[in-house]
């Protein structure tokens, strides 16, 4: 946050996958619907800033949470929800699945310790009359709409015997509920086990639901996935006694349509005391505490549960007291500075508060559609899966081995390159401005990196016809903007995909047409196909991107014969190739032309970047855009001169610093990156084949034949896939890191078109050897789980 919060870098995460926050349950999209909302309350969250009170006091931390104690001066955190008193307006849950053996009852006893209450599923391990009996406070269930109305009504009665706290129902589709394998659950009176526990459930949860849920029970209900104030006036009409808002921005609509008839709770996105103010501030009664509490459990049992609330407690306490905020209901939106704004109550007016001084909070529906793409979200999904289980292994990052790095490097790269500048001519003046100035658009280092590609690849072009930009990332934006000029220009791509070209298409709402590898690899014949049929509806296709070498995700190469037959085919239907290939210069063994070296008609763009081959941390990368551009007038230019212009409203140069680096580790290889990267293209290789040599000794011929399971073979590269006989999706894939320790990417990130529903990518540059070992042994414990044999 911005004052009081000042930390915003810790990564969020999906709750609703691990059962850490209560999921929306309610829109049809993707199940990256929940990621994005989690996020968006992140950053929400982030925005806001706390204003200090009159007397309020900055100092934070344990010290001086005990001193106010001492002292008598803390603030009353206390809340009265449901006709019951709390500790803190925080709800531990839902914890929809251990984290470890115990984590139900570990997590109830804690909350009950803390004077909260926990909600726990219907599905949970241990039964609701010996979770209730071993809480002071009773715990909340969660229920579902169950496809046979005498399930709920045991459950309901089960629930009422055991004197449970509350029930929450989630609207929505029930693909959305996280897919489980269960015994038979004692509470629901029906025989299991159950592969997957959706199979007892409707198909979606409404209204009519919690009319049923109302006119069954007495107990308070509470309604989950209310996106709007009329959802919540809807909620109110079926019988609900509480809503729950999962985004933050809604809140202060939610909480005037409610008017104080019922409790609004947020759920998603809650890691800090700062958040629980700012959510109260913002019209929430109370806040979800999910994943804060699933990080203590799996720490340290119930005592990690137990020091992750009495640290939650302590910061919300803590931020109180900044604001000057001595009990709960005196928070009001005045003390946030930005950010959604609560629906003023009699206590939260502010007096002669000028009219329209808080603005509206922007609406995601209102931002550009590319926000909410899944393309946008994939990366960071998978961040959040990493960071989620640190002890796992990792096969998705497709990044250098960190054991090629020096710190000390780096200085002898600056220097190398400042003698050169001196052995150039340079005065000291001009080489203190070519390292601290803005420095030309295009770059200042064009003619080493030339003359790198001559040495290295025989792609002879002048220094004039590149461009240095900030990675490989930028490259494909200025080109994709200066290329695509209208709705009607496609961009082909060879599918599966690297996502990058794919998300900078959906950034500049450029149209995207997929050209699917088929099992031995891209066709011309198909490419040939797709742009004739994108012709016939009347398009123009302007450019196909692809991967040449040992591509980003499938591991594929290009041979020779289908190099020379893509650069025809694009000659003679006048559309441009665009060459992406960082994985040449870090392989083993001898590497076909580049297209670029074989392009006779200035027939290829191509994108070079240095993270692989130099360090990644530099983010430089450049584009070779030597085709010719006629204007109006019949002046001729390059395109590299129009990439520099959209370059400069974009990022007005690369950094001068970052290009000194990367030149003078060229220049001390005399351009030979490829010898710059001889121990590391070993290493690589070296780590593919012990990936595959692993995969073969853990799931030999027969064993996988059976399975269904096969992988391809490349030769060099990062990356490899797997194709498995189940859904390689995002479930899948938490199940894999959490119950197997082990962490890979879903092939369908990479397919723009749909696809790769049963695929699986490697990637095995990050690893050491152990980690390969250990890593392989996962995942085929994994995959022989989930392929139920």
């Amino acid at each position: 946050m911005a004052e009081q919060n000042a930390d915003n870098s810790e990564p969020f995460a999906h709750e609703s996958a691990q059962g850490a926050d209560f999921p929306p349950e309610k829109s049809q999209g993707a199940p990256s619907a929940d990621d994005r909302v989690s996020a968006a309350n992140r950053e929400a969250f982030g925005l806001i800033g706390l204003r200090q009170g009159a007397g309020g006091d900055r100092t934070r931390g344990t010290r001086a949470r005990r001193a106010g104690r001492a002292s008598g001066a803390r603030p009353e955190t206390t809340v009265k929800i449901l006709d019951r008193g709390w500790a803190a307006p925080l709800v531990v849950g839902p914890l929809d699945a251990p984290a470890r053996p115990g984590g139900e009852l570990a997590v109830v006893q804690a909350a009950a310790a803390a004077g909260l209450p926990a909600v726990v599923s219907a599905f949970a391990e241990r039964s609701l009359a010996e979770l209730a009996s071993a809480a002071d406070v009773p715990p909340w269930l969660r229920t579902y709409a169950f496809r046979d109305r005498d399930t709920a009504r045991h459950l309901i009665a089960r629930a009422e015997d055991a004197g449970v706290g509350a029930l929450l129902l989630a609207l929505g589709d029930r693909s959305r509920v996280r897919a489980r394998r269960v015994a038979a659950p004692a509470d629901l009176g029906v025989r299991g086990p159950f592969d997957d526990v959706r199979t007892l459930l409707r198909d979606r949860a409404d209204r009519a639901d919690v009319v049923w849920l109302r006119a069954a029970t007495a107990l308070p209900l509470l309604v989950a996935g209310v996106d709007d104030a009329p959802d919540a006036r809807r909620a109110l009409d079926a019988g609900a006694d509480g809503i729950v808002v999962t985004a933050l921005d809604a809140l202060p609509e939610v909480a005037e349509a409610v008017a104080g008839r019922c409790p609004v709770l947020l759920s998603g996105g809650v890691r800090r005391g700062a958040d629980v103010l700012a959510a109260i501030a913002s019209g929430a009664d109370a806040v979800f505490a999910g994943r804060p509490v699933l990080d203590g459990l799996r720490a340290g049992g119930r005592a990690g549960v137990s020091e992750a609330l009495d640290g939650l407690v302590g910061e919300f306490a803590d931020a109180m007291a900044f604001t000057a905020t001595a009990t709960v209901t005196d928070i009001g939106p005045e003390v946030i500075r930005t950010g959604p704004r609560r629906a003023d109550r009699p206590s939260d007016r502010l007096p002669d508060r000028p009219p329209g001084r808080a603005a509206r909070p922007l609406r995601k529906s209102e931002l550009h559609a590319s926000v909410s793409d899944p393309v946008l979200d994939t990366m960071t999904f998978l961040n959040e899966i990493t960071s989620r289980y640190p002890e796992a292994i990792s096969f998705a990052p497709g990044r250098p081995y960190d054991g090629f790095f020096d710190s000390e490097q780096i200085f002898g790269h600056l220097r190398r390159y400042l003698d050169h500048l001196a052995e150039q001519g340079s005065s000291p003046r001009q080489v203190r401005t070519a390292m601290y100035q803005y420095g030309p658009t295009a770059g200042q280092i064009r003619e080493i990196i030339a003359d790198s590609l001559r040495a290295d690849e025989n792609i002879d072009v002048p220094a004039e016809s590149l461009v240095v930009t900030v990675g490989a990332q930028e490259a494909m934006l200025l080109v994709l903007r200066a290329l695509i000029s209208g709705p009607d220009d496609v961009l082909l791509v060879s599918s599966p995909c690297y996502v990058g070209i794919t998300g900078a298409a959906r950034l500049l709402d450029v149209a995207v047409t997929p050209v699917d590898e088929r099992d031995d690899g891209f066709s011309c014949a198909d490419l040939e196909a797709a742009i004739r049929s994108e012709r016939a509806r009347g398009r123009r296709p302007r450019a196909f991107y692809v991967v040449p070498d040992h591509s980003n995700p499938s591991g594929a190469t290009l041979g020779p014969r289908a190099r020379a037959e893509l650069l025809e085919l694009a000659g003679r239907h006048g559309i441009l190739v665009l060459e992406d290939s960082p994985y040449r210069l870090v392989s083993p063994g001898p590497r076909h032309p580049a297209l670029k070296s074989m392009d006779q008609g200035h027939t290829v763009v191509h994108i070079g970047s240095f993270s692989k081959t130099v360090f990644p941390g530099a983010r430089v990368g450049f584009v070779v855009a030597d085709q010719p551009v006629v204007d109006d007038a019949g002046r001729t230019g390059l395109l590299a001169d129009e990439l520099a212009k959209i370059k400069s409203m974009v990022t007005v140069n690369t950094s001068s610093l970052s290009q000194a680096a990367v030149a003078g580790a060229l220049l001390a290889a005399d351009g030979r990156v490829s010898e710059l990267n001889t121990a590391a293209a070993a290493y690589y290789g070296d780590a593919m084949a012990a990936t595959l040599r692993e995969l073969d000794r853990r799931l030999p011929a027969k064993r996988r034949a059976a399975l269904g399971v096969h992988w391809n073979k490349p030769t060099g590269g990062f990356f490899l896939t797997l194709r498995v006989p189940f859904r390689a999706d995002n479930a899948a894939l938490i199940r894999s890191a959490q119950d197997f320790g082990v962490i890979w990417t879903p092939m369908s990130y990479f397919h723009p078109g749909g696809g790769g529903p049963h695929g699986i990518r490697l990637s095995t540059s990050y690893l050491t050897p152990a980690q390969i070992t250990e890593g392989t042994a996962r995942l085929a414990r994994f995959i022989e789980a989930q392929s139920g044999h």
